[in-house]
């Protein structure tokens, strides 16, 4: 299934964004990657505050998507980990304990230059 159908990708990003928010992630980073990858238009990238945070944190983004989007997503590495995937498309987010968000610098892997606000 498209979850694109009637809506935007900038659209699918505020969601996922609002829903980080929602669940109170820390440092919340969105890089437009448009020009860098065709994997994705938009990686967004959010700290949690322990494995079990982290892990609620995709529950409640996978449970959003399929309600409001009508989209099932599966979080991927979710099963005791500092780091977890959820492929929403064209906007990926990487869900991340502070210590292996430091360690890993994601962020800085896809250049900085591209940060953009919420």
């Amino acid at each position: 299934m498209d979850i694109m159908i009637g809506k935007s990708t900038d659209q699918l990003k505020a969601f996922i964004i609002q829903c980080l928010e929602a669940k109170k992630a820390e440092d919340i980073q969105c890089l437009d990657v448009k020009n860098r990858t065709s994997v994705a238009d938009y990686m967004v990238f959010a700290s949690g505050r322990s494995r079990k945070n982290i892990k609620a944190i995709a529950d409640y983004i996978s449970l959003e998507l399929k309600h409001e989007w009508k989209y099932n997503v599966t979080p991927e590495g979710a099963q005791d980990t500092d780091w977890i995937l959820i492929d929403a498309g064209r906007v990926i987010v990487h869900l991340l304990h502070p210590d292996a968000r430091e360690k890993l610098n994601l962020e800085e892997f896809w250049g900085n230059k591209y940060v953009i606000a919420g």
